[in-house]
């Protein structure tokens, strides 16, 4: 007996209406790309190992799905690593290709392969699923769609100012409002680390803060010490744990705590300057706000730090977030070329709206009248209506198969097609049609000039 097929854990099929759900968002996010003057390009769904391979950390290199070589792969597998059964070290013999884990990575490497070929500063956005091995859970798949926007090639502050305006003006089109921009600068945890004493324990340091809406001020402090961070280093960092105010205040606050560091008062002067210029310029429907404890990407993020919160109403993590990297392409070889960009989380952001109950109607909506097949005759003159009324924009279908009409109007009634088009002798005869509203059930008969007016 065959087994009930399935797919793998973490991916999914979606429907006819998430998939016009999903286009719908994917739409608006684009559309605002190109608003903004970013550029479509599309990188291979897999890349060469080594191009993947110690761009992510430890745990993130864990995450990346490996391709077996083609054919007998086997055959040039290291027969040491093999009788050792030493995955790790065999891996490189039999796999040289990998699926991408993120979109940021193979643009790094593009820029830098058609470098002679770009325009800087160069405004790239990319929309294309990538691939974790990452634990499933809610809003987190091993397959997912990426909307990347960055642009490289320029160190001005005025494009952070702008991805903020582009986060903005996204979550408008699609009606989210109450949506939390948060903003941070590497600059300024580093500067931290450095006056408290811990600037050999920036990473734990980083890291236990980022956890303070996790875990709590005790919680926190507990894993600093435990990460070797001293009780004097953690009493100087106590304000930290109740920044509050507007964000003009958080950076008086700020330049008051950093003064003896010059890093970190580097990225007081580019937050401030974000901030003043994205204030000025009013935000519609976004709010932003500065979190001194947000420390994401510590990896390769060298200036401002953006992470996206949904409204307080939904139960969901961040659903977009980016900043600023001086040197991404520098390991490809290409060095000093600054980069910042933004990303927004498909998948989290459709749960949210769906959720909060934002698509429009007319996102799903099916074909606009589907018309019965009594008969090759009437079949074709059917056909013909249907080729203007789509020539006019005008979604319509003929049943294909000349079946029982109540099996037709069943079909048409779980399309959720509000309106049926009924031919026969009689109204081809007149060359008229006979129009049913499956809502109503008012019934008329129109030409189709008529028709077409009432469908559109």
């Amino acid at each position: 007996m065959a087994s009930k097929p399935s797919i793998p854990k973490g991916t999914r099929d979606f429907s006819p209406a998430e998939v016009a759900k999903r286009q719908y968002i994917i739409q608006i996010i684009k559309s605002n790309f190109e608003k903004f003057g970013f550029q479509p390009i599309e990188t291979p769904s897999f890349e060469n190992s080594e191009t993947l391979m110690g761009k992510y950390g430890e745990e993130g290199d864990r995450l990346i799905f490996k391709i077996l070589n083609s054919g007998d792969f086997l055959a040039k597998a290291n027969a040491t690593h093999l009788e050792a059964k030493d995955s790790t070290r065999l891996t490189s013999s039999i796999s040289e290709k990998a699926l991408r884990y993120d979109l940021t990575v193979p643009f790094a490497r593009y820029v830098v392969q058609h470098q002679n070929e770009i325009e800087f500063p160069f405004k790239r956005y990319q929309i294309q699923p990538v691939w974790r091995a990452d634990r499933p859970q809610k809003g987190r798949f091993r397959e997912f769609f990426q909307c990347d926007a960055d642009v490289v090639g320029s160190k001005s502050l005025w494009q952070e100012v702008e991805l903020v305006q582009l986060y903005d003006s996204v979550f408008t089109a699609l009606g989210l409002a109450g949506v939390t921009i948060k903003i941070n600068n590497r600059k300024i945890l580093s500067g931290i680390a450095e006056v408290i004493g811990a600037s050999d324990k920036l990473i734990d340091f980083t890291v236990a803060l980022d956890k303070l809406d996790k875990i709590g001020e005790d919680g926190v402090k507990k894993e600093m010490i435990e990460k070797g961070i001293s009780e004097e280093a953690i009493i100087k960092v106590q304000p930290l744990f109740n920044f509050t105010g507007t964000i003009t205040e958080k950076i008086e606050k700020l330049s008051v705590l950093l003064s003896s560091s010059a890093e970190g008062m580097k990225g007081v002067e580019e937050l401030s300057f974000i901030c003043d210029n994205v204030i000025n310029l009013g935000l519609s429907t976004a709010s932003l706000d500065l979190d001194v404890t947000l420390a994401r990407g510590l990896n390769y993020y060298t200036g401002a730090i953006f992470e996206v919160a949904a409204p307080k109403t939904v139960a969901m993590g961040s659903i977009g977030g980016g900043g600023r990297y001086d040197d991404l392409t520098g390991i490809f070889g290409l060095k000093n070329m600054s980069g910042v960009g933004i990303s927004f989380g498909l998948d989290r952001i459709y749960l949210v709206v769906e959720e909060l109950g934002l698509f429009p109607e007319a996102v799903t909506s099916t074909s606009k009248a589907l018309f019965i097949n009594y008969g090759e005759k009437e079949a074709f003159y059917s056909m013909k209506a249907i080729k203007e009324l789509r020539a006019s924009g005008i979604k319509v279908e003929l049943y294909p198969d000349n079946a029982k009409v109540a099996k037709q109007f069943q079909h048409a009634d779980k399309r959720f097609i509000p309106y049926v088009v009924i031919v026969g002798e009689e109204e081809m005869n007149d060359n008229q049609y006979s129009l049913k509203d499956l809502v109503s059930g008012e019934q008329k008969t129109v030409s189709l000039e008529e028709l077409t007016t009432i469908l559109k």
